[in-house]
């Protein structure tokens, strides 16, 4: 993100944080502040934080860069966790693209973090010299009357990225948007989560795609008819199918966010049951006293496996012995041999199975003996080596018709023609 773009986050907001925070009705309640060593933040408990770790700041406390006018060329990333441990608290999330943006700590505290300050620790990595430069931030979450809203409606808008939807012109465009279509006294954002953090896959880098980001916001009136109509019969089934819903006031939001109405959620938490579970109560972690140990006696008997043996070993033995007993004498002692079978078959039928037999071998020898040569259209035009034109079998006055289609055949001109007889009794030559 440019430092333009950060200039115009500071410029759009509705309440910046400078020691305590400020709520405006009728207006986007977002807290900001910029990133400076060991400040107090007051943001309150429902309600969006964000906190702008700005590389410039970060840049007077590392060498300056070798050349002139290129010191915002200095590479710096951002650590942050809590005081004491490697993370941050689950509340809070950041981000930041590249060395070369600045990071953003974002997140909605809740009703349990109120009065216990939250110290998160920043530490900036200069890329190109290797040096740290660490700061605190300590977070005190206030407690309000008017948070949270008790009716909630969390929007899925695929043309953006969190980053792109944390800048506070376009987050108060957004809630523009929606406070035309709701029509509400009161209307805050409450919490900005990227699709990356649900589960959403990471977008192809063609077409300028987004991750998409789900934005969360609050009123203190009852949902309008618009946003009802995605319950609607209709557009359930249209949902189904995976096709776009019909939603009258979608035009409103076309222009510059794409939402995506299968997937908006309305909440109102004045219905919700609440769920109470018992919490464990820790203990001292000290062992109650109870008296001296008491091991038990060495005197213990032996155990018997020899019934294990020979339930899991023995028995299965045993009768894998018979199964191959019984297979073995079925193979070997059961052949009957081909003189068995030769004395029981009829002599007819033998002499009948000789006779083919032998007629078979017959058959075979002459089709091996004979020697008539290949049609000529089988034969090549072209030698398949040389390219050279194959010579005919035959010379050219050769009469094929006069060639026999079988040994036994003779030759057309030796045949003796028989006279028929007529009907008038003439003969004919």
């Amino acid at each position: 993100m440019d430092a333009a773009g950060l200039a115009a986050w500071f410029c759009a907001a509705c309440a910046t944080c400078s020691g305590a925070s400020a709520t405006n009705r009728g207006h986007v309640v977002t807290i900001l502040s910029r990133s400076h060593g060991d400040r107090n933040v007051y943001p309150s408990a429902g309600v969006l934080f964000v906190h702008v770790l700005e590389r410039e700041y970060f840049k007077g406390e590392f060498p300056p860069y070798p050349k002139a006018g290129d010191a915002s060329n200095d590479p710096i990333t951002f650590n942050t966790n809590l005081k004491g441990y490697p993370d941050r608290p689950g509340w809070l999330r950041y981000i930041q693209r590249s060395s070369h943006s600045d990071g953003v700590l974002y997140g909605s505290p809740t009703a349990e973090h109120v009065g216990k300050p939250t110290v998160i620790e920043i530490t900036a990595y200069n890329r190109r010299t290797f040096e740290t430069a660490r700061h605190n931030l300590v977070i005190n979450i206030m407690s309000t009357e008017e948070f949270p809203l008790p009716y909630q409606a969390e929007f899925y808008i695929k043309n953006m990225n969190v980053e792109e939807m944390l800048a506070s012109e376009v987050l108060g465009d957004f809630l523009g948007a929606v406070k035309n279509v709701w029509q509400p006294e009161r209307l805050n954002a409450i919490n900005i989560t990227s699709a990356l953090d649900r589960g959403g896959r990471v977008p192809l880098p063609i077409n300028d795609m987004k991750e998409g980001v789900y934005v969360m916001v609050g009123a203190d009136v009852q949902f309008s008819s618009c946003l009802r109509e995605v319950e609607t019969p209709q557009n359930q089934l249209r949902c189904s199918q995976e096709m776009e819903p019909l939603i009258s006031c979608d035009k409103k939001f076309r222009a510059q966010f794409h939402i995506d109405w299968c997937k908006i959620s309305l909440v109102d938490i004045t219905k919700v049951v609440p769920v109470y579970r018992e919490r464990l109560v820790p203990g001292t972690g000290v062992l109650p006293d109870v008296g001296e140990y008491n091991p038990p006696s060495e005197m213990l008997r032996s155990r018997d496996y020899f019934t294990d043996f020979l339930v899991t070993l023995a028995v299965p033995s045993a009768v894998a012995l018979v199964l191959f007993t019984i297979l073995g004498y079925s193979m070997c002692c059961r052949r009957e041999g081909v003189e068995k079978r030769n004395m029981q078959t009829p002599d007819i039928q033998l002499v009948h199975h000789s006779s083919i037999q032998k007629s078979t071998k017959e058959l075979r020898g002459m089709s091996k003996n004979r020697e008539i040569s290949w049609p000529l259209s089988t034969l090549p035009v072209f030698h398949p080596v040389s390219g050279e034109v194959v010579p005919p079998l035959h010379p050219d006055n050769y009469e094929t018709t006069s060639m026999p289609l079988m040994q036994t055949q003779t030759n057309l001109q030796n045949q003796v023609q028989i006279p028929q007889q007529q009907p008038s009794g003439q003969w004919y030559s």
